[in-house]
């Protein structure tokens, strides 16, 4: 799996097809178990939350430094969900999601100081925020964080 921020060739497409990236609906599913994390980081009492947004740190840490295909979601996806659906039509350049990963991470840390400061209504703010983020990607295939993504990419170009 690359770390380089430049487009890889898809495992499943065929020579000199050109398809690069990564398929769409892997950050789909990734979003999708990442909203059922932070629900329960909202619903568990202390010191469970902690320990799980941690955890969910972690995975978006792994998300924004090594790239969405290497986060243990990426496995899920491509040992259960992938073989059972249709190649994909399209491919999508990895860097939004990655970039997405990070905005991600930064919640999670935010929500992570919250709480251990003991600041719990601006912890489950930032969690909220998260999973707003999440349910986008896993209910409608709206990655907010992608979008952001290439917003600066046009404004900074």
């Amino acid at each position: 799996m690359s770390t380089t921020a430049t487009p890889r060739t898809a495992p499943d497409a065929r020579p000199g097809s050109g398809a690069t990236g990564i398929d769409p609906r892997g950050p789909q599913v990734a979003a999708a178990l990442t909203a059922v994390v932070l629900v329960a980081v909202l619903l568990l009492p202390p010191p469970a939350d902690v320990v799980l947004l941690a955890a969910q740190a972690v995975l978006f840490g792994i998300g924004a430094v090594c790239g969405v295909q290497a986060t243990p979601h990426a496995w899920v996806f491509r040992t259960f969900v992938r073989p059972r659906l249709a190649p994909p039509t399209e491919w999508e350049a990895p860097e939004p999601p990655r970039f997405a990963q990070a905005v991600g991470l930064t919640f999670a840390a935010v929500g992570l100081v919250a709480f251990l400061a003991g600041a719990t209504v601006v912890g489950q703010v930032a969690v909220g925020a998260a999973l707003v983020a999440a349910l986008l990607n896993a209910v409608f295939a709206f990655c907010l964080g992608c979008e952001v993504y290439l917003l600066v990419r046009r404004i900074t170009t």
